[in-house]
């Protein structure tokens, strides 16, 4: 019988960062509608269509938001990850290893400022028109809390993550990455806690 081998594992150096991020360019969210979900799944079950609703642009803005869980504005931690990881192009840094490198421990991040309704029209399949009723905060703030393997990244390069992030990628509609020049920011410095 083989003898047990003794195995020693080095200790992760698990830390956290809390950055402000601030907007440089207004956000713009979309998120899923409860109806538009309902209009996915009724055609992937191949289910009659209905006739199609009148627009009410009151209840598509409303319906655009995404919610903490308290009820306040928010945005997908996910999004924010996913542009860091993004960024690691314009940094050198390699993109497999950075997702594992930190984690936003958050479903929402909150969004701190004040929204208004936008109006926008939208190509849509087959290239047809439509008008698009969405939230804009031209002003607004986002509390990060990072959670890093310093044994991989240090709190600089995750600072710097964000910010070549912010420039770069940004988040939400319209953002840098996909062509448009909204929802870009940079972390705040002491004065813009």
């Amino acid at each position: 019988m083989a003898e047990a081998k003794q195995i020693t594992l080095p200790a992760l150096r698990i830390e956290t960062i809390m950055l402000m991020l601030i907007g440089d360019s207004p956000l713009i969210v979309h998120a899923w509608s409860e109806k538009a979900k309902r209009q996915m799944l009724e055609k992937q079950m191949k289910k009659a269509k209905q006739a199609k609703e009148a627009k009410d642009p009151e209840a598509d803005y409303e319906a655009c938001f995404y919610r903490t869980e308290t009820g306040a504005y928010g945005f997908p931690a996910i999004g924010v990850k996913s542009a860091m990881v993004s960024a690691c192009r314009f940094v050198d840094m390699k993109m497999t290893e950075a997702r594992g490198a930190f984690h936003i421990d958050a479903e929402m991040l909150p969004v701190i400022g004040e929204p208004r309704p936008r109006e926008d029209m939208v190509r849509i399949g087959m290239g047809t028109a439509d008008i698009r009723y969405r939230p804009e905060f031209p002003n607004w703030r986002m509390p990060v809390t990072v959670k890093f393997n310093a044994n991989a990244i240090s709190s600089e390069q995750i600072a710097n993550l964000l910010n070549t992030a912010g420039f770069a990628i940004g988040i939400g509609e319209w953002r840098p990455e996909r062509n448009g020049s909204y929802g870009r920011f940079h972390v705040g410095g002491g004065d813009e806690q």
